[in-house]
């Protein structure tokens, strides 16, 4: 029998959080996946900030009060009683903080697999989907740790920017980005910048400033506490990635008119909650609708032409601020888990871990 080991967390108090111990099993048609290397980022904060609204806790429930937190990364098939996927395989795919997983493998194609496991039947398809590495032309096994980081990440914010161009950016000559230092962020200011067009600036804290300054994403940033700075004689969107009510609140009063548009991302402010504010109505972005917008839209193979394009043009941009840690055991997760809920980490680092 396999041991293993499993983060909960208790959903309405996030910092509560425990290992637990158990024994791994699988039936018929089943396979068992040993994670190996995953991305712990602020964009899990949201996860599990907006676990209930988005039904982020539903893809891999726990025992109440409890949740297990979505991570992205690469396993191993250590046991298969599936026919069609075979012990040895590695998979990218959408996993809790935890050791293993069990999965069952259905709509199986040379690319990879479906979870079929019954409750996850309904939920957004692009997290059921299981990608195996050998048929992925783009994998690099160097590069295993920067996607972990940011294939998930950047997907978000690339899908934004159409987003926003589709809609001729509601009239704003300014995108503001709150959470700045935040890798969904970062990618969606490269993409926003490499268009071009649109003057992007971005928010965050003063600890942050100088480092989303030298990133060059942004053409001007600005600290929360600086807030009266921002320039207001042009129309400006907010594609907010902190969900803070009060930030919002701050940004209508300094803009007033100028404030056109207000773009619902995440919620790396997580206890600022997310009250009524001023300014335009929160809209909500959910990129797993965009993506079968643009599937439609594009074909699948158009989708990953352009999407590809875009990522290798973020991902070489990287290497002159990333550094990526890696660590294994029950402490140096909770570790990170407690320093991404504090704002402690530092926006240039990556944590990429292993249970």
């Amino acid at each position: 029998m396999i041991e293993t080991s499993d983060l909960l967390v208790d959903k309405g108090a996030l910092r509560l959080a425990r290992f637990t111990h158990g024994v791994g099993d699988i039936g018929d048609g089943q396979a068992l996946l040993r994670l190996d290397r995953f991305a712990l980022t602020s964009n899990n904060v949201t996860y599990a900030a907006l676990g209930e609204q988005f039904g982020y806790w539903k893809f891999f429930p726990a025992p109440a009060p409890n949740g297990r937190v979505p991570v992205w990364g690469f396993a191993d098939v250590i046991e298969s009683k599936c026919g069609e996927v075979a012990a040895g395989e590695r998979i990218w795919g959408f996993y809790p903080i935890a050791s293993h997983l069990a999965v069952t493998p259905t709509r199986v194609t040379p690319r990879g697999f479906v979870d079929g496991a019954k409750h996850r039947a309904g939920l957004p398809p692009v997290y059921n989907q299981y990608e195996r590495v050998a048929a992925d032309p783009a994998y690099d096994q160097a590069r295993e740790g920067h996607t972990a980081l940011f294939r998930p990440l950047f997907v978000t914010g690339f899908l934004i920017e159409d987003f926003l161009h589709e809609n001729a950016l509601f009239g704003a000559k300014r995108v503001m980005l709150s959470s700045a230092s935040s890798k969904t962020a970062m990618g969606l200011a490269k993409c926003l910048k490499d268009r071009g067009g649109v003057e992007v600036i971005g928010l965050t804290a003063a600890r942050n400033a100088e480092f989303v300054r030298k990133t060059g994403y942004c053409d001007r940033v600005v600290a929360y506490d600086r807030l009266g700075d921002l320039p207001n004689d042009a129309p400006t969107l907010l594609v907010d990635m902190a969900g803070d009510a009060p930030l919002i609140n701050a940004l209508a009063d300094r803009l007033g008119e100028a404030f056109v548009y207000n773009c619902m991302v995440g919620g790396t402010h997580w206890e600022a909650g997310v009250a009524e504010t001023k300014g335009p109505p929160r809209v909500l972005f959910f990129a797993p609708d965009r993506i079968v917008k643009r599937h439609k839209d594009w074909g699948p193979e158009g989708f990953a032409l352009r999407y590809a394009a875009a990522w290798e043009g973020f991902l070489g941009s990287t290497g002159r601020w990333l550094r990526v840690i890696e660590k294994s055991g029950e402490g140096p997760v909770r570790e990170a888990w407690a320093a991404l809920l504090d704002g402690q980490a530092r926006p240039e680092d990556g944590y990429v871990l292993r249970v």
